[in-house]
């Protein structure tokens, strides 16, 4: 094996020359009977592989046809699935540096959220913001446009500065915001390699209370959005879409930038008086915890704990981002469905996200209320009820999540992403051979 390195515009490029050797490094025997983490699919991939270097990375990719990465599995449709081989990044997994002077951290792309947080806060930093739950990968979240929640924070992808990316022969190419191509790859949608680390910026570490308050009217919603969702750092509303009001409100503040106190009432809601799961019923151990009780940022900034289930565990999930200045408009035509919806439903969230120049971002060059569904396991309906949501979106200009269940057409995601052509056309020139290219693709981008 020999390697070189040169310097190009925009990133450095390494390329690669495989041994020749017949066993390619990390092939897992016996990978069983591979699915995502809901359960709800299972991947055709014929392989699995689980390198433990970015040079195994880098010789697999090369001596591979038909490949994908494959990340934390919670991605509910065939985004990370191949008619050939997945490579699993679940070895590449740890914080590598934290750089002081350029206030960034860089971790290995099979990191999750939950494996690295505490410890750059132990360092005295913090990331921008998490999603939901801490067991996403980087990759895997900023490829696929994951958020988390408030109406200043970008999605997870815009807190990337740099990284570093394996093509498809086998060079090592490191992609950094001076890179004309960085918009459209940070959120790539595993269309132009194996991303094998990544750089974020970071902030001075700080702490948040959490504050939940009950039945929020849906009139207080329509009346006063804007200010209702501006009232915390990051803020949710959980509904079920019945009886005309929000059954949790989910307020996380800064200690450092909202010393005053919320009261026990909020717009017609009631402080809760204990810890509440966003889905009526299922036990609080494993969310973060709340009562206004502050904790570090990583800790609260989710809404569910590392070591346990979250949400659901045996859900499906969809979720949609309509223009904020559409967000009440949106949420009164879902809620118009509420008979249809409610029967197939666990919960619902509603957040903000702010407006972002990442080419597929779901809230690409507009501020975004997303609407996302946490769905009983019953496929054949929800996907038979997912066209009409769509259609009830769609004078809104929807646009999907990328790595949940959705029915919207590529011609149509056309006319709602202005570079989505741009993007088909960069991927093929990485990929010409189309070793990344899966159905997913063929179906919802091209």
């Amino acid at each position: 094996m020999k390697t070189t390195s040169m310097i190009v515009t925009g990133g450095l490029v390494v390329p690669f020359s495989a041994c020749g050797r017949q066993v390619l490094p990390g092939l897992v025997e016996d990978p069983g009977t591979r699915q995502n983490w809901a359960g709800n699919y299972t991947y055709q991939a014929e392989r699995l592989y689980r390198p433990g270097t970015v040079e195994e990375v880098q010789e697999l990719v090369l001596e591979l046809g038909k490949q994908k990465a494959l990340g934390s599995r919670h991605c509910f449709n065939n985004i990370a699935d191949s008619p050939g081989s997945q490579i699993t990044t679940s070895g590449l997994n740890r914080m590598l540096s934290v750089d002081e002077a350029n206030m960034t951290v860089t971790v290995e792309a099979g990191a999750r959220y939950g494996d690295f947080a505490e410890e750059l806060h132990d360092r005295g930093y913090a990331l921008h913001n998490l999603a939901s739950l801490p067991h996403i990968t980087v990759a895997g979240a900023c490829a696929t446009g994951t958020h988390g929640s408030g109406v200043e924070n970008g999605n997870l992808a815009t807190a990337v500065v740099s990284f570093d990316l394996v093509r498809p022969d086998g060079e090592l190419v490191t992609i950094d915001r001076q890179h004309p191509d960085f918009p459209a790859v940070v959120v790539g949608l595993g269309a132009f390699g194996i991303v094998t680390r990544m750089t974020l910026e970071v902030q001075p570490t700080f702490e948040v209370r959490q504050h939940i308050y009950n039945n929020l009217p849906l009139t207080s919603v329509v009346d006063h959005f804007d200010t209702i969702m501006s009232a915390g750092y990051s803020v949710s509303l959980f509904t079920d879409w019945l009886d005309g009001n929000v059954s949790e409100v989910w307020i996380k503040r800064r200690t450092d930038r909202h010393a005053e106190e919320l009261g026990g009432e909020y717009y017609g809601a009631l402080a809760a008086t204990e810890n509440m799961h966003p889905i009526a019923g299922l036990s609080t151990e494993a969310v973060s915890d709340q009562m206004g009780r502050p904790g570090p940022w990583y800790d609260r900034l989710p809404h569910f704990r590392m070591g346990f289930t979250p949400s659901a565990g045996e859900e499906l999930q969809s979720e949609y981002f309509v223009p904020r200045e559409n967000a009440v408009e949106a949420i009164l035509a879902i809620e118009a469905l509420a008979d249809e919806v409610n029967p197939l439903l666990l919960i619902s969230e509603i957040r903000t996200i702010a407006a972002d120049g990442l080419w597929m971002s779901p809230a690409y060059q507009r501020d975004s209320v997303a609407l996302h569904f946490t769905w009983k396991q019953q496929e054949p309906e929800v996907l038979a009820l997912l066209p009409k949501i769509e259609e009830t979106l769609a004078p809104f200009a929807v646009r999907p999540h990328w790595g949940k269940l959705f029915t919207i057409n590529a011609a149509t995601l056309r006319q709602r992403y202005p570079k989505l052509d741009d993007f088909v056309t960069l991927a093929k020139r990485y990929d010409p051979e189309e070793k990344f290219h899966n159905t997913y693709l063929d179906n919802r981008v091209w």
